[in-house]
């Protein structure tokens, strides 16, 4: 095929790639030249260009620091704990017992909830420390209630996080387990193969790509976890549970520093095409790999 052909074919994708340009990049090329202003709508006289000023300021800034590893913590601690529950409750799926339609129905459902709806629900009917669900169960063994969004913050947001992302990782993993090939499995087994031996040589290879696709959607979309917080926690107490999506929503709508929220959503930008471009990596060279 010339090159000319080659060009010819791609034509009718040309009006899509103008689009998309139009509705992400020229947004972003605003927000870089916004954080480059020192630009506070309560103090619109004092705006001026002041180069990287804002970039020097949120970095010795200790909130924004705090923000950072907050949403690390949610990421790696969502992802981690929904992809080990996800792993289990798929291995349970994959195997045939009465019921199993009702239950994976009912396992899938939390992430069919809007996070709006699964933050009150968890903060009104399962945290709450009069009436809350938790508290009742605990009380059964002899401990006392406990204001679970107030003294752990942090915890309780996660938990709401894992019980919303564990049925995506489930769905994931449950469809790399029914694409296994059931005669390497046999094979395994006529060579004497215990369940745990085959599930860690045969299964969990099997799986890796499966579990990095999970791990990478995972990760995008939790960095960017705003309901949860607003809701539950409002990112307190203090800012002690405050995200970098949150403090940005802070800086630019409560501190109305338009400069600085611009800043601050340019770093995240970065930092997230960069965890991102090395996990694709990763999974492409997975793909690559000829079973």
């Amino acid at each position: 095929m010339s090159s000319a052909e080659g060009w010819r074919r791609r034509l009718p994708l040309l009006p899509a790639l103008i689009f998309t340009l139009i509705v992400t990049q020229i947004p972003f090329l605003f927000t870089l030249w916004y954080s480059l202003q020192n630009w506070n709508l309560l103090r619109p006289q004092g705006n001026k260009f002041v180069g990287l000023s804002n970039y020097v300021d949120i970095f010795s800034d200790s909130t924004f620091r705090g923000a950072a590893l907050n949403s690390v913590i949610f990421t790696v601690g969502c992802v981690l704990f929904a992809m080990l529950l996800g792993i289990v409750f798929a291995l349970l799926l994959d195997r045939s017992f009465p019921g199993r339609g009702i239950v994976r129905t009912l396992l899938i459902t939390p992430f069919l909830i809007m996070p709006v709806a699964s933050s009150l629900l968890w903060s009104i009917s399962i945290l709450n420390p009069s009436y809350g669900l938790l508290n009742w169960l605990i009380g059964l063994v002899g401990i006392p209630p406990v204001d679970w969004t107030s003294q752990h913050p942090i915890v309780s947001i996660l938990m709401a996080l894992v019980w919303q992302w564990t049925p995506f990782m489930m769905l994931l993993v449950l469809s790399g387990l029914q694409a296994q090939s059931k005669d390497v499995l046999e094979a395994a087994q006529v060579d004497g193969a215990g369940w745990w031996r085959t599930f860690v040589s045969v299964t969990l290879p099997q799986l890796r790509r499966y579990i990095e696709l999970g791990v990478l959607l995972g990760a995008i979309y939790v960095v960017n976890t705003f309901d949860q917080i607003y809701l539950m926690t409002a990112g307190g107490p203090g800012t002690a549970s405050a995200n970098l999506p949150f403090y940005i929503y802070q800086r630019a709508f409560l501190g109305f520093d338009v400069g600085q929220a611009a800043a601050m959503g340019v770093v995240v930008v970065i930092a997230t095409m960069v965890v991102a471009t090395l996990a694709l990596r990763l999974i492409f060279r997975s793909f690559d790999v000829k079973d």
